[in-house]
């Protein structure tokens, strides 16, 4: 595998075959990176485009808002409209695709007032997946530097290491919040905000690399890597469980509260092949 400054050589390389971009940057380690190397690169031809939502976690933002300040971003907040659709709303499988098609026809007419190229952090290895969202970035012309670098995830973070972004190298993987939601169930604000909070408090207590709740007809679901679920006594869960059910609550009767090991995409219920 070609070593950090090669890989960051060969991003630069797109970057520059590209000119000007307007980066869709989500405050995750994939987009960040992108951001930050793109702007040391571009300068003033490099924009960042922030969407924040009910399903945006405040912690991303304020990540954003951050580098953007230390670094000398030209940095543009949006609201992507995602929650105005109503096709996004009812969450079905290819929710991802009116999400990002939203976000993306917001950020178009500004990229083009900039005779920017919208870019995003898709980085090779998500193209194993299926992620309804990329072909919304087709659908609007956005391109993928890591892709055409040929760059995939432990890539991304060994160019954040070369770039010395300290912890945002090493960020987990963390979806927006609506992707706790099972498929099928509607996406409320409300219940993403008690999907952060929970997460939030398991995290702290526990001290964990991972935690996900996922929200599912049949009550919540934490879920956990393995090592912090493997390491959690019956009493601990106990005294979780209790505390999670008093704030899940407050939004409205009993939910059965479960633990689980960390499933990736464990709230997506993808329909089943014709």
């Amino acid at each position: 595998m070609p070593d950090a400054a090669q890989l960051a050589d060969a991003l630069i390389a797109v970057l520059d075959g590209i000119g000007p971009v307007a980066v869709a940057v989500s405050g995750g380690v994939d987009s960040t990176t992108l951001a930050t190397l793109a702007h040391r690169r571009l300068g003033a031809r490099a924009m960042m485009m922030h969407a924040v939502s009910p399903a945006v976690p405040p912690e991303a933002t304020d990540r954003v808002r951050g580098l953007a300040a230390s670094e000398g971003w030209r940095l543009e907040i949006l609201d992507a409209g995602e929650f105005e659709d109503p096709r996004y709303r009812a969450n079905p499988s290819d929710r991802c695709f009116y999400c990002k098609t939203n976000l993306y026809a917001r950020i178009a007419p500004i990229a083009a007032a900039a005779g920017a190229v919208t870019v995003s952090g898709t980085n090779r290895d998500d193209l194993s997946d299926w992620r309804p969202g990329l072909k919304a970035a087709e659908d609007h012309g956005v391109r993928h530097p890591y892709v055409e670098a040929g760059i995939d995830k432990a890539g991304v973070r060994a160019i954040a290491r070369h770039l010395d972004l300290g912890e945002i190298a090493e960020l987990p993987a963390s979806p927006c919040l609506s992707s706790r939601i099972e498929t099928g169930i509607a996406i409320d604000p409300d219940e993403l905000a008690l999907v952060h909070k929970v997460e939030k408090l398991v995290g702290n207590h526990l001290g964990a690399s991972t935690v996900r709740c996922r929200l599912r007809r049949t009550g919540l679901v934490i879920e956990l890597d393995e090592a912090s679920l493997d390491r959690l006594a019956s009493t601990e869960r106990d005294t979780l469980a209790a505390a999670v059910a008093a704030i899940a609550r407050k939004r409205g009767g009993d939910r059965l509260i479960t633990f689980q090991a960390y499933r990736m995409g464990g709230a997506f219920l993808r329909p089943p092949s014709p």
